[in-house]
């Protein structure tokens, strides 16, 4: 049995979302929800993607050891979630874009996901 939702929890501005509560169909994040969501994800450095309604954000880690590492538990609770990141590695670099294809666009599962891998960056440093 895997971790309760509360478990993932850590003190930061991601410390509020559910990590595990992904059931039902995305809809397409609205103005209203994006001015309440958002702010925490673009302080940490969270961007809006131009001309795609995505967020991405660039990672640096000290080595490739790390950066695989950060992959590796990023891809498990993605996996569990069911909802995958496009990413891209090279060495201790790490590119991701999240946006949900089922609704074209951002919705929550991807704040839940980039709040996660918010904390896994965290631990990682």
């Amino acid at each position: 049995m895997g971790p309760s939702p509360g478990s993932w929890r850590k003190k930061g501005p991601w410390a509020s979302f559910d990590f595990l509560s992904q059931a039902g169909k995305a809809h397409r994040l609205s103005a209203e929800e994006r001015d309440q969501l958002l702010p925490n994800l673009r302080a940490v450095g969270w961007n809006e993607l131009e001309g795609r309604d995505a967020i991405f954000k660039q990672f640096h880690f000290k080595d490739f050891n790390r950066a695989f590492g950060f992959m590796t538990r990023v891809a498990l609770q993605a996996e569990k979630l069911d909802h995958h990141p496009e990413w891209f590695n090279v060495y201790n670099k790490v590119h991701i874009t999240l946006s949900t294809h089922e609704c074209a666009g951002l919705s929550e599962r991807d704040i839940n996901l980039a709040s996660f891998i918010e904390q896994v960056a965290v631990s990682m440093t």
